[in-house]
């Protein structure tokens, strides 16, 4: 019985980390680049994860390649957090 209940709370600690990792992918448009800045202007939908509405704003790029991945004008989509404070782009695809 004990060895039941362990494995059923295990199973259920590891689903909620499961969810949690998730990632929000957000839809977007590309509206400015600026690599010697290392940020990208993007007018976006709903950020649910930050709790904010669809608005254009000016984000970092966690990494400097994705700068020349896109172009204004590109719909996009991409994933949002904020790191040392500084709304960031983790990940970001052209859409199809």
């Amino acid at each position: 019985m004990r060895k039941s209940m362990i494995t059923l709370i295990a199973a259920v600690w590891v689903t909620g980390l499961a969810t949690v990792a998730v990632a929000q992918m957000v839809d977007g448009e590309i509206t400015k680049v600026d690599e010697a800045a290392g940020k990208m202007t993007i007018r976006h939908g709903p950020l649910k994860k930050f709790d904010m509405d669809a608005m254009t704003m000016v984000f970092r790029a966690s990494d400097p390649a994705m700068l020349k991945q896109v172009k204004p004008g590109d719909k996009v989509r991409f994933e949002p957090d904020k790191v040392n404070g500084q709304f960031t782009v983790m990940k970001i695809e052209k859409k199809k």
